[in-house]
């Protein structure tokens, strides 16, 4: 609750420096701000409390999330001062919509009760409506805001419908209750359909098959730094939520149940990497690379020893990697006019250090080892056979297989073809974003056990 509260205040003290015109201090005060919400966050780790008649509850899970989030958001914070410098009067808008989105996203994780879970979610897809849309002179960004938002609208009313069946059938939103009730013996058949019906939306927010395609035009027409907080923020935050939902809850996944999650978790992967095969551009690309880790993230809801600990380990890895290959992407492309992969011929020899940070987090999203992401997915297709589901094991690592195709596609280009232009000087918070991503990511690759312990 302390973290809620502190990061609402951050996001209105943003607004107010606008008012007093100390633009030049809102980037670095707010990152100052999150660092030490970051550490009021991990000391409630072993405080457990709840809030409010149970609306917010503080617990090991929330906490670990919050701080991922809260780390992810730092990132993205340092690299708005570069990508947002032509909109210097705007800088105030764009850094109070992150935080809070950042309020949003740590809602949707310390819920105790359904109301609050909706209102978080909705905080959290406003703020990326606005930021979708904010680039108000070109006709994709505001096509992307548009799309986003009546897919969103669309995704929330199947919420709202599922949370009003669960209501109707326990007659109470507090999770703990429903999580009591569910254990009766004969439960009205609408409790189910509105847990089915809270799914699919949780499935349209982390854009897995049938449920993805409003996914690449809208990371493609978005500003690139919102692309990049929809590809790692959002994303993990619609996973971890959709995971507390099920197990809060109570939920008894049905054999029925789980062989549609394995059938989207193999749909989503297949459809992502084939399709990601043939874009030449470097956000769609990326968008559904991106749809293929959720079918990845998706077999965490079959196994149920350590997945906790497992999603978030696995969400680190992506978010990490994703951070460090949009830091590059947002230098590379800056004032380019596109994101086409022609743009990073040969980066390699112009810019190594960028080009070997963005070569490191593409073989992390690929799962080669060093890197966490090889680890990450090591562990969850332990847990899937564990839990009898080789079937999608296997289908996994074809489709990591197939990932290396489009993923080397951009590192050759970085490496084997000639610069088409000369590349301008690389601003320093580029190179320190990229690489402190990048850096934690090796280390958590290398020390699994820093981030599995902590839900364990």
């Amino acid at each position: 609750m302390n973290t809620l509260i502190a990061i609402i205040g951050l996001g209105v003290l943003c607004l107010l420096f606008e008012i007093m015109n100390f633009r030049k201090a809102i980037i670095p005060i707010t990152i100052i701000g999150l660092l030490a919400i970051l550490g009021l966050t991990i000391s409630e780790y072993n405080s457990p409390a709840t809030y409010y008649n149970n609306m917010i509850v503080v617990s090991k899970f929330s906490v670990a999330f919050s701080s991922l989030f809260i780390v992810l958001t730092i990132f993205l914070v340092a690299l708005s001062h570069n990508f947002y410098e032509n909109h210097q009067s705007k800088i105030s808008d764009y850094i109070a919509i992150k935080i809070f989105l950042l309020s949003g996203a740590v809602a949707m994780v310390s819920f105790g009760n359904l109301s609050m879970f909706f209102l978080g979610i909705e905080v959290l897809s406003i703020s990326l409506y606005v930021l979708a849309a904010s680039d108000r002179t070109s006709i994709k960004s505001n096509e992307a805001g548009l799309k986003y938002f009546l897919i969103g609208s669309f995704a929330s009313g199947i919420l709202l419908f599922g949370i009003c069946l669960i209501y109707g059938a326990m007659g109470t939103f507090d999770i703990t209750e429903i999580s009591e009730l569910s254990q009766s013996a004969e439960l009205p058949s609408w409790f189910f359909i509105g847990i089915v019906l809270l799914t699919i939306g949780m499935l349209f927010k982390i854009a897995a098959v049938p449920f993805h395609f409003w996914a690449p035009d809208v990371y493609e027409g978005s500003p690139a730094l919102t692309t990049a907080t929809m590809s790692t923020l959002a994303k993990v935050v619609a996973m971890a939520t959709l995971y507390k939902l099920l197990t809060a809850m109570n939920v008894e996944i049905t054999y029925g149940f789980q062989i549609v999650i394995v059938v989207i978790s193999i749909a989503s992967m297949t459809v992502g990497n084939i399709m990601a095969l043939k874009q030449t551009n470097i956000k769609r690309m990326l968008a559904f690379s991106g749809i293929s880790h959720a079918g990845f993230m998706l077999m965490v809801l079959l196994s149920t020893a350590t997945a906790a600990g497992s999603l978030l380990y696995y969400t680190s890895a992506y978010a990490l990697a994703g951070i460090a290959a949009f830091s590059v992407i947002l230098f590379v492309c800056k004032n380019k006019g596109n994101e086409e992969i022609h743009n990073f011929n040969g980066l390699g020899k112009s810019n190594p250090i960028l080009a070997a940070v963005l070569t490191a987090s593409l073989l992390s999203m690929a799962g080669i080892p060093i890197f966490a992401g090889f680890f990450a997915k090591f562990m969850l297709f332990t847990q899937t056979i564990q839990a009898g589901y080789l079937v999608v094991v296997i289908a996994a690592v074809i489709n990591s297989i197939i990932s290396v195709g489009y993923y080397f596609k951009l590192i050759l280009a970085m490496y084997t073809k000639e610069p088409e232009e000369a590349t301008a000087k690389t601003p320093f918070v580029f190179y320190v974003v990229a690489i402190i991503a990048i850096i934690l990511n090796i280390i958590i690759g290398i020390f699994p056990s820093l981030v599995m312990n902590i839900l364990a």
